[in-house]
C-alpha cells in the first residue's frame, strides 16, 4: 500500500501549477534550430501537458497560472476549455507580461535541444493573491511544477498553494521539472526544491534532477536507494526516479521497489515523453492500481509522445495507451518493460 489518499469527495482530480507556453516545434526535422525555417505552434509547458493528459485521460482537471493578455494567452485559455480544463484559476497579466515561447531542435531521434525565451513571463508572476484556498480545498491531488519556483512571487505563490493542500487533505505532487533559465544559482535551487520536497507526498524527477536537488548534502551524487531513502523519511509516499532510456524505478513508503524499462518505439523526439508519463502514471495511482501497472502505463505513453511531433497535442487517452501496451508485448513479450 502506499499510503497515498485521495478523497472522492473533492470535486476536481487534479490541479497543476505553473508553467504554460507555447512550443514551436520545427517540421524540417534532422536540422540546427539555425536552419530551421517552419515550426509548428502548440501548447507547452510541463505542468500544462500534464494538465491535457490527464483531462484526455478522463480526469476532472483545473489549472492555476497567469498567462498574457495578448493572442498567445487567448490561444491557452481556449485550448485548455476545448480539452475540458476548468480555467476560472487562470489569471490574466496586467503588467506587460508575455506567455513565454519554447523553441525546439529536433537534430536526430535522439538529439534535441531546447531554447525557451522566459524574460519577463506571465506565469512567474503568478502571485499568491491568485491562489484560491478554496480551489485547492476541493482538489484530490495538486502538482506544482518546479519551475514555478525560480523566481518571486510565483515561488511564493507555489509554497502558499502547498500550505493549502496540506491544511485541506489534498495530495501534493512535486514535478522537479528543472529548467536553467531563470534560476540565479545552485544554492537557490536547492532551497526552495528541498522546501517543497520535505512537504510533498509524491515526488517525480531524474535522476539529474535529484542531483541538483541533493547538491548541497551529497555533492557527489546518491544512489536512487539513499535519495528515495531521504526523500521518504520526511513523510514522502512515493518517490519515482527516471534514467531516461535506461528506465525509472519507483520507491514506496513501505519499502517497496518497482522497476520499468521503457518500450522499443521509434523515437522522433528526445522531449515530451516525461509529462505524458506523469500524467499516465498518475492516472493509475487515482484509479488504485498496483505500483508496477502505473509505472508500466505511464511508459507506454512516455513512449508514444516521443514518437510524436508534438507534446500537447499527441497525448493519448486511456484506450489508446492500453491498445499500445498490448501490442508492443504482442510484438515483444509479455514482460518487455519490466525489469
Amino acid at each position: 500500500m502506499t499510503g497515498i489518499q485521495f478523497y472522492d469527495s473533492k470535486t476536481m482530480d487534479i490541479v497543476p501549477i505553473g508553467r504554460v507556453a507555447i512550443d514551436f516545434n520545427p517540421v524540417d526535422l534532422n536540422k540546427p534550430l539555425a536552419e530551421s525555417t517552419t515550426f509548428r505552434k502548440y501548447l507547452g509547458g510541463s505542468p500544462a501537458n500534464i494538465a491535457v493528459g490527464m483531462a484526455r485521460l478522463g480526469k476532472r482537471v483545473g489549472f492555476i497560472s497567469k498567462v498574457s493578455d495578448d493572442q498567445f494567452g487567448r490561444f491557452v485559455i481556449s485550448y485548455f476549455k476545448k480539452e475540458g480544463i476548468d480555467t476560472s484559476n487562470i489569471a490574466v497579466a496586467k503588467n506587460g507580461e508575455s506567455l513565454g515561447l519554447t523553441f525546439t531542435e529536433i537534430l536526430s531521434p535522439t538529439e534535441s535541444s531546447i531554447l525557451m525565451y522566459r524574460n519577463g513571463v506571465a506565469d512567474l508572476a503568478l502571485a499568491p493573491e491568485d491562489v484560491s484556498e478554496d480551489y485547492i480545498k476541493n482538489a484530490k491531488a495538486i502538482v506544482i511544477s518546479g519551475t514555478a519556483l525560480a523566481v518571486s512571487p510565483s515561488r511564493e505563490a507555489a509554497l502558499l498553494a502547498m500550505e493549502y493542500a496540506k491544511k485541506h487533505g489534498t495530495v501534493v505532487i512535486f514535478d522537479i521539472d528543472y529548467r536553467s533559465y531563470n534560476w540565479k544559482s545552485k544554492a537557490e535551487l536547492v532551497i526552495y526544491y528541498s522546501a517543497i520536497a520535505r512537504a510533498s507526498d509524491i515526488i517525480l524527477g531524474s535522476r539529474e534532477e535529484y542531483n541538483l536537488m541533493e547538491s548541497v548534502v551529497a555533492p557527489a551524487g546518491c544512489s536512487d536507494q539513499e535519495t528515495a531513502d531521504r526523500w521518504l523519511a520526511y513523510g514522502n509516499k512515493i518517490i519515482v526516479i527516471k534514467h531516461g532510456k535506461e528506465g525509472s524505478t519507483a520507491y514506496t513508503g513501505d519499502g517497496g521497489i518497482y522497476k520499468i524499462k521503457p518500450f522499443p518505439v521509434k523515437v522522433l523526439k528526445s522531449f515530451g515523453g516525461g509529462d505524458a508519463y506523469a500524467s499516465a502514471f498518475l492516472y493509475g495511482l487515482m484509479a488504485g492500481w498496483e505500483i508496477v501497472d502505473c509505472l508500466e502505463f505511464g511508459s507506454g505513453a512516455a513512449a508514444m509522445l516521443v514518437a510524436s511531433h508534438s507534446c500537447s497535442d499527441a497525448m493519448p487517452g486511456v484506450d489508446a495507451i492500453r491498445e499500445f501496451i498490448r501490442k508492443a508485448k504482442e510484438e515483444y513479450g509479455e514482460m518487455v518493460v519490466r525489469a
